[in-house]
């Protein structure tokens, strides 16, 4: 007895305190990894928010759009033709913020030779808007990119609406939803909402005029501004486009490092996000509308984009989205 007790305690006591530095090398080597990951992914960042977003514009109609572009920082065009099946694309530096819309039934006048465009109009009488916005109602597709950080959009149809626009991201992380308008409403524009031979459709406060449409004077907060009848139709049609200026809750969209496809005349199975997805709640109101600001909360998961591949920018991303993956399986462990 003597014996076995007398023999006992160094073996216990050798095996605590090989288990004991086994535990601390591991952690050692999870910390060295989890120091590299966050090196990485800052410089993977970094390289994400000085390349810059890339803009495509796709033309589905059956007709020529004239599309016009509006941004703080001049972009290679400021407005152009697109034949039906067209597309262009166009490289927006750091930080943009701006909003893109299309122009129908453009045509140079035969005296003057000025560009007059039926709806969307920019009043710069050419095809490059140089500056300026377009007239309503028009259909605005507007964006606040981060540099390395979140980027804002939405579809607004605060100035009304001329023709169907949805706004796809792809590459991005996060909650990264397409949004906009599939359906044309013009045809379904309420008779005192219509534009002549009904090419488009006026909000109400292009219609009216009055403080309570326009959410102005006494109407100004999120407060006292309420949808009316009117921006309930048009949110019947597009549930997740703006359809008044304080429609930020189910309107506004976040996405990290993404490039976007702009659409005109989608179909319907061209949009590719979840017809039940909620997006993220904005916490200034307001549609981006003339500020080009908006501020959100990222929800979501990167880890549902990293299983289905979506992503365009194709090394960045993989070697981003395989980081976070590593990291993730290391705290697990």
């Amino acid at each position: 007895m003597s014996l076995l007790s007398s023999n006992s305690p160094p073996s216990i006591s050798v095996s605590v305190s090989s288990h004991r530095k086994n535990n601390i090398n591991s952690i050692l080597v999870q910390m060295e990894f989890l120091f590299f990951s966050i090196y990485l992914l800052s410089l993977i960042s970094f390289f994400h928010g000085t390349s810059g977003t890339t803009f495509t514009l796709v033309n589905k109609c059956d007709y020529t759009v004239w599309p016009g572009i509006l941004g703080n920082t001049q972009l290679d065009s400021t407005g152009f033709e697109l034949p039906s099946g067209g597309s262009r694309s166009f490289q927006a530096p750091p930080s943009w913020s701006g909003r893109f819309w299309g122009r129908t039934g453009c045509a140079s006048d035969q005296t003057t030779g000025q560009l007059i465009c039926q709806t969307g109009d920019c009043g710069s009488t050419q095809i490059e808007c140089n500056g300026r916005g377009a007239t309503p109602p028009a259909t605005l597709a507007e964006f606040t990119t981060g540099s390395g950080t979140q980027d804002f959009y939405d579809v607004s149809l605060v100035d009304g609406f001329n023709l169907p626009m949805i706004v796809e991201p792809s590459g991005g992380l996060g909650m990264c939803f397409s949004t906009g308008c599939i359906n044309d409403l013009n045809r379904q524009c309420p008779t005192e909402l219509r534009v002549d031979s009904g090419e488009a459709c006026k909000s109400a406060c292009e219609a009216f005029g009055t403080p309570e449409y326009c959410c102005s004077g006494p109407y100004a907060t999120p407060d006292t501004c309420k949808p009316s009848v009117y921006s309930e139709m048009f949110k019947a049609a597009c549930p997740k486009a703006y359809s008044y200026a304080y429609d930020d809750a189910t309107s506004t969209f976040t996405c990290t490092g993404a490039d976007y496809t702009i659409t005109f005349c989608p179909s319907s199975t061209s949009q590719k996000s979840e017809s039940n997805a909620i997006p993220t709640t904005a916490t200034t109101y307001g549609s981006i509308t003339g500020s080009g600001e908006v501020s959100s909360e990222e929800k979501g998961s990167w880890l549902p984009y990293l299983l289905t591949g979506d992503s365009s920018k194709s090394l960045s991303d993989a070697v981003f989205h395989t980081t976070l993956l590593a990291i993730f399986l290391v705290f697990l462990a």
